[in-house]
C-alpha cells in the first residue's frame, strides 16, 4: 500500500484592488519536500476578471502568471529565485506581499496521490 505523502499548498489570488481586499481565486500551487514535488497551475477567467472592473490589463497579470509558473518549475526564464531548491521557491512565491497577486496562508495536507490531490483542490479552489 502507498504511504502517505505530505504536502502543503497555497490558492493563488488576484487582488485587482489591493486597498479593497476583494479578490478571487486564480490558482494553486503545491509542493511536498519528501517528495521533490512542486507543481503550480492557474485559470484566469476573462468573465470574472472583467467583472472586476479593474484598471488592470489581462495580459500583464496572464504574464505575471507564467513567471510564477516559470519559477515554480525551475526554469531559466524565471530568473535566479527559480535556481533555488524547492522549498526555497514555494516559500518565495507564497511570501506575503501587498500586490495583485497574492497567495492564501500554505496549508498543510497528507495524500497518496499527488497529482490527484493538486487536481482535486484546483477543481474545487479556482475553477
Amino acid at each position: 500500500m502507498p504511504e502517505n505523502k505530505i504536502y502543503e499548498y497555497a490558492v493563488i489570488r488576484l487582488v485587482p484592488k489591493v486597498e479593497r481586499e476583494e479578490f478571487f481565486n486564480i490558482g494553486l500551487i503545491m509542493f511536498s519536500k519528501r517528495e521533490k514535488y512542486i507543481r503550480f497551475e492557474f485559470h484566469l477567467c476573462t468573465e470574472k476578471f472583467q467583472s472586476m472592473k479593474s484598471k488592470l490589463e489581462f495580459d500583464s497579470i496572464s504574464q505575471n502568471l507564467a513567471n510564477f509558473k516559470h519559477v515554480a518549475s525551475g526554469e531559466k526564464e524565471g530568473g535566479p529565485i527559480a535556481l533555488l531548491e524547492i522549498p526555497e521557491r514555494f516559500r518565495w512565491l507564497t511570501a506575503v506581499r501587498s500586490s495583485v497577486i497574492q497567495t492564501s496562508r500554505p496549508h498543510p495536507g497528507k495524500t497518496k496521490d499527488l497529482d490527484g490531490t493538486f487536481d482535486r483542490l484546483f477543481e474545487e479552489l479556482v475553477k
